[in-house]
């Protein structure tokens, strides 16, 4: 979540940031979703397998979601910030 705690939750929040927890519970195929980021390089190869190692389904979506957003925090730090203060 981009919003600091005890924040209200922004209305407009993103689709994947509203239904997180749903979308890590339900999602039972992930290898074929990791082996299309490969492909368009949004993964390496070496992200991609510290996923595929991960136990189950939700264990590697939850590692694909943080490692998203620590790319997003890494790369995007004034972006973040903004939308942290909004």
């Amino acid at each position: 979540d981009l919003n600091p705690p005890g924040s209200r939750p922004c209305a407009n929040k993103h689709f994947v940031d509203k239904h997180r927890s749903a979308l890590i519970q339900r999602i039972r195929r992930l290898a074929p979703i990791l082996d299309r980021l490969l492909d368009r390089k949004v993964l390496s190869q070496e992200e991609y397998d510290a996923i595929m190692a991960k136990g189950t389904p939700q264990d590697q979506a939850r590692q694909l979601y943080s490692g998203a957003l620590t790319v997003l925090e890494e790369l995007e730090v004034h972006l973040l910030q903004d939308l942290r203060r909004t």
